[in-house]
């Protein structure tokens, strides 16, 4: 699978919006969008106004690479919202947050979600007590999400439960963090998502 290789701050420049990719660093004066709050490249500073497909593109290519998506991947979470019950938007939205690899950054247990796919993939997670290595496994209400005993002292899970409170958690999940556990309650609303994205748009373009 394709990956991308290069600087995640400049994935976050080119939006020119905080897209919380590399964990902490994001909180702090060293955010490369707090310094440099324009596009990156040799024309980054002269860009012209965008047209409306430009608009919706970049709408949906925020929300792709905020998710560490390839294009198929993500073409095919939107073709599944158009089949289920509901607004296409909110409901895209809905099957990305309750993918493993998000699942695990909500509740803490990563500083990011590229960080939290490595984790999964490399067998540190049980899922309603089986060991599970599959990042884009779909939570369900009820699932316990929990780090393996023997995985538990890994510097970078200690260090990113620390700041669960500096971060928050959303409200549709429970954190047991003295356990390394954490739990399913609800599926997300889009009021408990706290996303910078208009899904409307990202709907728009590919209806085209």
């Amino acid at each position: 699978m394709a990956r991308y290789t290069e600087a995640l701050c400049r994935i976050c420049r080119r939006e020119s919006e905080k897209l919380f990719l590399k964990g902490e660093r994001c909180y702090t004066e060293k955010c490369s969008v707090e310094r440099r709050k324009y596009p990156p490249g040799q024309h980054g500073q002269g860009r012209g106004k965008l047209s409306d497909y430009g608009i919706q593109l970049r709408e949906k290519q925020k929300t792709r690479k905020s998710y560490g998506l390839v294009e198929r991947q993500f073409r095919n979470y939107f073709r599944e919202a158009e089949r289920q019950r509901g607004a296409t938007g909110e409901v895209l939205l809905q099957l990305l947050e309750q993918r493993l690899d998000n699942v695990v950054f909500r509740m803490g247990f990563a500083v990011n979600r590229r960080e939290a796919r490595q984790l999964i993939a490399h067998g540190h997670f049980r899922v309603n007590g089986r060991s599970l290595n599959i990042p884009s496994y779909l939570a369900k209400i009820g699932d316990i999400v929990e780090v393996k005993e023997t995985s538990r002292d890994i510097p970078g899970i200690a260090d990113s439960i620390s700041k669960i409170e500096h971060r928050g958690l959303p409200a549709w999940v429970e954190v047991d963090s003295s356990n390394f556990k954490g739990r399913i309650s609800n599926i997300p609303s889009r009021e408990d998502m706290h996303l910078p994205v208009q899904e409307q748009l990202i709907v728009e373009l590919y209806s085209k």
